[in-house]
C-alpha cells in the first residue's frame, strides 16, 4: 500500500511539473506576448487633404485587425476597418478624407486608430493599442507678396528683396534659385515681413529667384522676384606654368596638406593643389559663410570697403583661368576675389564693424579671416602673414585685423579680399561702390520700410 500511495504521488508531481512546465512555457512563447501594438500617430497634424495622413502600425506577433475613426466633436465616421486572415507585422494605412457619408464644416477633428495583434494574451483576445490625434484642415496657401526689390542684378554681383509672407503655422521660407542655392530670409521691420540679399554667381549663365513659403500642412505659395538681368564678360586667362613655381611654392603647399602627395608627380601635384585642395578650401568657406541674421532688423547701413590703404589691384575677381604646361591644358579654375597689393606686411583694415567668424590657416587662401557683418553679408581676407583678431571678437570699423603677406597660394605679398553673401562669392567692387550700396540696397530697404507703414 505505502508503494502505491508512494507512486502515486511522484505521478500526481510530475504531471503537475508537466502543467506548470506548459504553462512556463506558453506563458512565455510569442503566443501570448504582451507587447500593444505600436501606431505611428501624432498628437497634432496639419493636413491640406491633398495627400493622405500615413501611419505606420506594427507589432511583433503581427496585426490581426485596425480600425480608424474620425470626429469633429459630434458626428464621427469609420474611414478604415481591416480583419486580417494572416496577420501582418507592418501595416501602413492611408487616411483619406471622406469625400461623401459625413458632412462636417469644421477645421478641427479627432482621429482615432485601434489596433490589435494576433496574441493569445488577455484570454485570446489580443493586446490592444489605441491612439489618438487633432486633426487641423488647412487647405489655405501662405500670403506672399513682393513689396520692393532692387531694379537689376549684374552677374557676379547682389540684388535686396522684401516681402511679406504670412501664415499662422507657416514652417518654411527661402528663396530658390535656377541653380540650386537657396538664400533665406531675415525678419524684418515688422511681424510677417523680411528682407533678403541674393547673389548671382560669376559663373552661372542666367538667374532666376522665386520666393517659396510653405505651412505645416504642406500648403505652398510661389512668387517670382522679376529682377533686369545685366550680364557681364569675366577676364579669362591662360597661364604657363614654369618648373620653378611647379617645384617649389606648389609642392609644398601639396606636401603640408597630403604628405602622401610627394609621390605624385609635379603635374599631378599641382592638379592638387589647384582642384582638390581649393575645393576643400572654398567648402570651409561657404559652410562658414552660410548663415544669415535670424533676429529682426528695422535698417542695414555699411560703408564701402576699403580693406588696405593705397592699394592697387593686381588680380581680378571672376578670372577664368586656364593653366597650361609645354601647350597642354592642365587645370583650370575661377579666382572669386580681388587682389590688392601696397607695401609688404600693410595693416589690412576691417571697413565695418562685424563679428569675427574666422582664423585659421586655409590651404590656398593661407591664415584667413572672415568677419561677418548681418545679414548674410561677409568679407574675406586671405593671404596674410598675422592675426590681429582672435575668432569671435567684434571688431570696429577702422580696426587693424591682420599684416599682409603670402601665405597659402601667393607669389608676391598682397590681399586677396572677398565679399560674400550666404555662402556665394561675389564681386568686392560692387561694395567698394558708395553709390552701388545706395541704389542696390540702403534705399531697396529704406522704401519698403515706407510702403509698410502707409499699409
Amino acid at each position: 500500500m505505502r508503494r502505491k500511495k508512494s507512486s502515486s504521488g511522484i505521478m500526481v508531481l510530475v504531471i503537475l511539473i508537466l502543467i506548470l512546465a506548459s504553462l512556463a512555457y506558453l506563458y512565455n512563447s510569442k503566443i501570448f506576448e504582451r507587447e500593444a501594438p505600436t501606431i505611428g500617430l501624432v498628437g497634432k497634424i496639419d493636413w491640406n487633404l491633398k495627400k493622405p495622413i500615413s501611419v505606420k502600425i506594427s507589432d511583433g506577433s503581427g496585426i490581426k485587425f485596425i480600425r480608424a475613426i474620425l470626429s469633429d466633436g459630434k458626428n464621427s465616421i469609420i474611414l478604415s476597418k481591416k480583419l486580417f486572415e494572416v496577420s501582418k507585422k507592418e501595416h501602413i494605412l492611408d487616411i483619406k478624407f471622406p469625400r461623401t457619408g459625413f458632412v462636417s464644416n469644421k477645421k478641427n477633428f479627432e482621429l482615432t486608430i485601434e489596433a490589435v495583434d494576433a496574441s493569445k494574451w488577455n484570454f485570446l483576445s489580443g493586446n490592444k493599442t489605441i491612439k489618438k490625434s487633432i486633426i487641423h484642415v488647412d487647405t489655405r496657401r501662405p500670403e506672399l507678396i513682393v513689396i520692393n526689390n532692387s531694379y537689376k542684378i549684374i552677374k557676379g554681383g547682389v540684388a535686396t528683396v522684401v516681402f511679406k509672407a504670412k501664415d499662422i503655422n507657416l514652417k518654411e521660407l527661402y528663396i530658390e534659385t535656377n541653380f540650386g542655392k537657396r538664400f533665406y530670409p531675415t525678419p524684418f521691420y515688422k511681424d510677417d515681413h523680411y528682407v533678403s540679399l541674393l547673389a548671382w554667381p560669376s559663373y552661372e549663365k542666367s538667374f532666376k529667384a522665386t520666393i517659396i513659403a510653405r505651412d505645416g500642412a504642406g500648403n505652398i505659395a510661389k512668387s517670382r522676384v522679376r529682377f533686369y538681368l545685366k550680364g557681364k564678360k569675366y577676364k579669362v586667362s591662360k597661364i604657363n606654368l614654369k618648373d620653378k613655381f611647379l617645384e617649389g611654392k606648389i609642392s609644398d603647399l601639396a606636401e603640408d596638406d597630403n604628405p602622401d602627395s610627394v609621390e605624385l608627380s609635379k603635374l599631378e601635384r599641382f592638379k592638387y593643389v589647384n582642384e582638390t585642395m581649393r575645393n576643400n578650401n572654398e567648402k570651409v568657406i561657404k559652410n562658414v559663410t552660410s548663415e544669415t541674421q535670424k533676429s529682426r532688423i528695422s535698417s542695414f547701413r555699411m560703408k564701402p570697403f576699403y580693406p588696405l590703404k593705397n592699394a592697387a589691384a593686381v588680380a581680378s575677381f571672376g578670372d577664368h583661368r586656364y593653366f597650361r604646361y609645354k601647350n597642354n591644358l592642365v587645370s583650370e579654375s575661377y579666382h572669386l576675389g580681388l587682389d590688392l597689393a601696397s607695401t609688404a606686411g600693410a595693416d589690412v583694415v576691417a571697413s565695418n564693424a562685424g563679428e569675427v567668424v574666422y582664423t585659421k590657416y586655409n590651404g590656398i587662401y593661407g591664415k584667413n579671416i572672415i568677419i561677418s557683418h548681418g545679414l548674410g553679408v561677409y568679407s574675406l581676407y586671405g593671404h596674410n602673414s598675422s592675426f590681429l583678431v582672435d575668432k569671435a571678437e567684434h571688431v570696429k570699423a577702422g580696426d587693424v585685423i591682420a599684416k599682409t603677406g603670402m601665405t597659402g597660394l601667393a607669389l608676391g605679398d598682397h590681399l586677396h579680399f572677398g565679399m560674400i553673401v550666404q555662402g556665394v562669392e561675389v564681386r568686392p567692387e560692387e561694395w567698394m561702390d558708395k553709390s552701388w550700396m545706395k541704389d542696390n540696397i540702403f534705399d531697396v530697404i529704406k522704401s519698403a520700410k515706407k510702403m509698410i507703414e502707409r499699409k
